[in-house]
């Protein structure tokens, strides 16, 4: 098998026009959605040394983005977009290949689709806790926000039609627990009970968008923390990365999801639920760093349904990891035949915590959102 994957690499490598000459590989294990591995090539330096040089290689997942073009369109206008802004900072780069007759950022192979971009030097983390790190990944998903503010989002595509639309994500999975396709419903009642039992209340940030009462913004849509790259040494924020789901959004979904993974006292797939729940000084950490840059630039009804997006999008992502459990599991790659459904579990573990524990997170991100300048 990894004679087949060097040799699908190697062909990569050389549509994109790496330069030096293929020496080794290995998969980066991150992410649920893309296969991703890091390609390594030497050269000589010009010396007679041999220099290294490496490269992200990644699989595209065709089922979760079945349009690349408008994909690769999306995160080159959005890097273009913060290079110009932002000068002086790391940013993405991504390689092209002539394909067809055109210049693309991809490649479609016949069977998969295939993109390759410097690699980053850096660190990541699944998990953290220290808090000084967490704030800095606020700060990181605060600036990218703060970077694209001026970016009209009606000139993104919709990569993944309603990514966030809560309330079509629960319209999906009681489609999909009605048709039953695998004969899977008798083992998630007790799951899909709750989740359709706080339906209203996860769902309130679509229906106040759907009102015209929150505004869209460009947005990131996967603020996961090993989404943000640190330098190795010093710790700072150096980018953002996993651009794929950047579209029109809205920036609770953001703040939430970047808290539902990073303040989860547990992994997000852990078997034993009793350990899930939110960790309030993560979730201060995060908040006050991601405020500390977006404060100034926020609605009144953004600031007041911040705390209230970590359940929501929470629920939602229960929805998805369930439905996808119940329809065979084709979107989210999984490694045991139960593996989303655990994800599931833990979710709905985390979002009752969440409900429970409202109140001190509105306070929470109130006061450091007034301490940052937020004008009511």
């Amino acid at each position: 098998m990894n004679e087949e994957i060097a040799r699908k690499l190697l062909d990569v490598g050389q549509a994109f026009h790496l330069p030096g000459s293929f020496f080794s590989f290995e998969e980066i294990m991150n992410g649920n959605v893309n296969r991703t591995y890091k390609v390594n090539y030497v050269s000589d330096d010009g010396t007679g040394m041999a220099a290294t040089h490496s490269y992200l290689v990644q699989k595209i997942n065709s089922y979760a983005f079945r349009n690349p073009e408008i994909l690769m369109s999306n995160i080159e206008r959005v890097t273009e977009h913060i290079r110009e802004r932002c000068p002086d900072k790391i940013c993405l780069q991504f390689y092209h290949t002539q394909q067809n007759g055109q210049t693309r950022a991809y490649l479609e192979d016949g069977e998969n689709i295939w993109r390759v971009y410097t690699y980053i030097p850096a660190v990541t983390y699944n998990k953290c806790s220290d808090t000084h790190i967490i704030r800095s990944a606020g700060e990181a998903f605060g600036d990218f926000q703060m970077a694209l503010s001026d970016f009209d989002a009606s000139q993104l595509y919709e990569t993944i039609p309603d990514f966030h639309d809560t309330r079509k994500r629960y319209e999906q999975l009681i489609r999909d627990a009605e048709a039953d396709p695998c004969g899977r419903l008798s083992e998630v009642r007790e799951e899909l009970g709750y989740l359709l039992s706080v339906q209203e209340e996860a769902c309130c940030l679509t229906d106040l968008y759907n009102a015209g009462e929150l505004a869209l913004r460009v947005t990131h849509n996967d603020t996961k923390i090993n989404n943000v790259l640190f330098h190795p040494e010093t710790g700072a924020p150096l980018v953002v990365i996993d651009l794929d789901t950047v579209m029109p959004g809205l920036i609770g979904n953001d703040f939430g999801d970047a808290v539902r993974f990073a303040a989860n006292f547990t992994e997000e797939d852990a078997e034993d639920t009793s350990k899930a729940g939110i960790d309030l000084n993560i979730f201060w950490a995060f908040a006050d760093g991601f405020l500390s840059r977006t404060a100034p630039t926020l609605t009144k009804n953004e600031t007041d349904t911040l705390a209230l997006s970590c359940f929501s999008i929470t629920c939602e992502l229960a929805t998805r990891f369930l439905d996808d459990y119940l329809v065979g599991d084709r979107y989210f790659k999984v490694k045991s035949e139960k593996h989303n459904l655990i994800r599931a579990r833990c979710q709905i573990a985390l979002a009752r915590d969440m409900h429970e524990k409202l109140r001190a997170m509105n306070a929470i991100v109130q006061s450091s959102a007034e301490q940052y300048g937020f004008r009511k």
